[in-house]
């Protein structure tokens, strides 16, 4: 298992990066079980951009995919009073430590949540309320795998709610982005500056062309601001 401390908004995040999870079916290791570059983009965005949009006070936020928490536990940091970080149940003791790690459990929950599901009940039989914020960092990998991402949005968000998803530019998202528009979800590139790696990811150092990379917001169909989630 291997430590690193991320500086974001003037705070250190400590995060745990297991080294033992592996899929039950391929047998190989998670790719949530580390931190994605377009993690570190998100919550330096969030920071430096995001927060000057959004109060993040007193709001509830919710990361899709969280891996290891990072942009997540930002959100926390940035003020917001019940951020829940979802993923495949492999990933969820990775995520536990990581919110013990930074000393926000009186904020952050850990839940299973499977794109997609029908499940009815949360993993402790309480329900979501509305939904102020949804963060998600490269989700985008195939049309089908959107279409399943689409219809757990569609149960997380109000008619108010923000979406903010970063993601490293690579040729198949515009296959993604497009699906999500067919789900009726607007698409828009958020306007920042240039959006590079930091000295905090270890993939910024010794890369003469380093990889592009992109915050979009996703405006969500018409729906009922007031509806509840659930999450299993």
């Amino acid at each position: 298992m291997s430590i690193r401390e991320v500086e974001v908004a003037g705070n250190i995040v400590t995060i745990y990066e297991p080294d033992d999870v592996y899929d039950p079916v391929t047998g190989r290791a998670l790719t949530g079980s580390w931190i994605w570059d377009s993690s570190f983009i998100l919550s330096e965005w969030m920071a430096s951009h995001g927060r000057l949009d959004f109060d993040f006070h007193g709001r509830t936020v919710v990361e899709l995919g969280a891996g290891t928490g990072l942009p997540g536990l930002t959100a926390a940091l940035l003020g917001a009073n019940h951020v829940v970080l979802t993923d495949v149940a492999q990933l969820l003791p990775g995520l536990r430590k990581n919110v013990e790690a930074n000393a926000l459990e009186d904020r952050v929950q850990v839940r299973e949540l499977l794109w997609g599901s029908d499940e009815s009940q949360t993993s402790d039989g309480s329900e979501l309320g509305h939904v102020g914020l949804v963060l998600m960092s490269d989700v985008f990998f195939g049309a089908s795998e959107t279409a399943a991402l689409a219809k757990t949005l569609k149960r997380l968000c109000g008619s108010e709610t923000r979406i903010w998803s970063a993601s490293e530019i690579r040729g198949w998202i515009g296959d993604s982005l497009e699906e999500l528009r067919r789900e009726g979800f607007g698409v828009v590139e958020l306007p920042s500056q240039q959006l590079v790696l930091s000295s905090s990811s270890a993939a910024s150092m010794a890369i003469e062309d380093p990889p592009s990379f992109a915050v979009f917001l996703l405006v969500p169909p018409s729906c009922d601001s007031g509806a509840a989630t659930d999450i299993t």
